[in-house]
């Protein structure tokens, strides 16, 4: 099976940007050179993730970065997006810790070495512990100790970056993790929530000022997930929650970047749930951006539920992945062409799509049918929404390689190469042959 774009797509013209992507802490291993983060103290706390492993050794990428390289040399990208991890390069008293700079570098240097663009993202979910005993994402303060932080790194990876992403999915660190727990550092409550995101987007923005100075000819923004929103029914009722759900759990990421306020659903909160907005607070969480990173993988539901806004409901007879997630290409269309129409955005990047699926390998060989089949439709979504008019400028399959799927553990495996943790044999999937004769077909 093939991935294939119309021959007349935007998408195989040489500007256009294609890659592949990873986090630290789901690959990197070597858990004794760096700082404790809130996934480790969470992995330690029973029940959380679902096969009781951890981050320690996940890929052993520091271990086997090279190898990592020449893999995705082989693959024809144009483009590697990673994160640093924050615990790896700035030691608790703030200095950096140029023995962990000093594997980002030499990572940077191969890359640029083998003509591959590197994305870099500042912050992919691994705070550093010590400063979640202050308070985390709670605490304002955590917001100036991560512009502290880009401005160290920055500087330290001078101009062999190409892009960077100062956050990867605000919406995950805040609901999922300060909201209803069910990521690191585990905490509930709907004003927890709704503090760290406010924190998180301040962070945003003081490092886009501080990239602005130290970086200004790199390509520098923020990504974002979205899950858009459906209505069950037509009813007013219904179609009233999913609005309120897609503002709660999307707008609230993206208006203060593109509009300076939040949206309406903050006026439903009662004040002792609506984050502590200080005066400037939105001009700087508002600062101009050169990309809107977009993370998409399904929809989501929703009808008007009596005791709260708005209730999830699981799609009937529909074709699911490995996380149970729907797949609904025509839905990533619809999100990226709604964005389009709703914003004065700068250029769009898909910085991650892609699917969990059963993969078994056989004989070194892995026919992971449904991810190619995921991969086609949604890399031909995106084309679709070029079409329309948008203004998308590169696509990054997640993942490069099967990792430590956080809450999740080792259970699901999103990628496009095979790894065996015993061995740490990579093996491509026949989704990568796919995405790699895809790139190198373009005219």
């Amino acid at each position: 099976m093939k991935i294939s774009l119309p021959t007349n797509s935007n998408m195989l013209s040489p500007e256009f940007t294609f890659g592949t992507a990873t986090a630290s802490f789901q690959i990197e291993g070597a858990k004794d050179s760096r700082l404790p983060c809130i996934w480790d103290t969470f992995c330690a706390t029973p029940g959380k993730i679902a096969d009781n492993s951890n981050g320690e050794y996940a890929c052993e990428h520091i271990k086997h970065w090279q190898q990592d390289v020449e893999l995705i040399k082989s693959l024809g990208v144009d483009a590697y997006r990673f994160s640093v991890s924050w615990p790896r390069v700035i030691k608790e008293n703030g200095e950096l810790n140029q023995t962990g700079v000093d594997f980002y570098v030499q990572l940077l240097d191969a890359l640029n070495e083998a003509g591959i663009k590197p994305y870099v993202t500042l912050y992919h979910w691994d705070l550093p512990q010590h400063l979640e005993d202050k308070g985390g994402w709670l605490n304002r303060d955590t917001a100036y100790q991560f512009a502290d932080y880009a401005d160290k790194i920055s500087q330290a990876f001078g101009d062999r970056v190409y892009s960077y992403a100062t956050l990867n999915e605000p919406f995950c660190s805040a609901y999922l993790g300060y909201e209803i727990g069910v990521h690191a550092p585990g905490l509930t409550g709907r004003d927890k929530g709704r503090k760290a995101a406010h924190h998180l987007l301040l962070a945003h923005g003081l490092a886009m000022q501080v990239l602005d100075k130290n970086s200004p000819d790199t390509v520098n923004g923020i990504v974002l997930n979205f899950t858009p929103c459906y209505s069950l029914t037509d009813s007013d009722a219904d179609k009233r929650a999913t609005d309120i759900a897609d503002e709660y759990l999307n707008q609230w990421y993206i208006k203060p970047i593109m509009d300076g306020c939040y949206p309406d659903v903050i006026n439903l909160l009662p004040t002792e749930q609506q984050p502590d907005i200080v005066d400037g607070d939105m001009d700087i969480i508002s600062q101009k951006i050169d990309f809107l990173g977009i993370n998409y993988y399904t929809r989501a539901i929703y009808q008007a539920h009596a005791g709260n806004w708005f209730e999830q409901i699981m799609p009937e007879n529909v074709e699911l992945t490995d996380m149970g997630w729907e797949v609904c290409p025509s839905a990533f269309t619809d999100l990226l062409v709604s964005l389009h129409q709703k914003y004065s955005l700068p250029p769009m990047m898909i910085t991650e799509n892609g699917a969990a699926t059963v993969d078994k390998i056989e004989n070194d060989q892995v026919y992971d049918e449904q991810r190619l089949r995921y991969l086609n439709s949604h890399i031909n979504a995106v084309n679709d929404a070029i079409e329309a008019g948008v203004n998308i400028t590169g696509y990054f399959v997640w993942s490069l390689m099967d990792n430590f799927e956080w809450a999740e553990g080792y259970v699901k495996r999103f990628g496009i190469v095979y790894v065996d943790y015993q061995t740490q044999k990579r093996t491509p999937k026949a989704s990568a042959y796919a995405y790699r004769d895809l790139i190198s077909n373009r005219g």
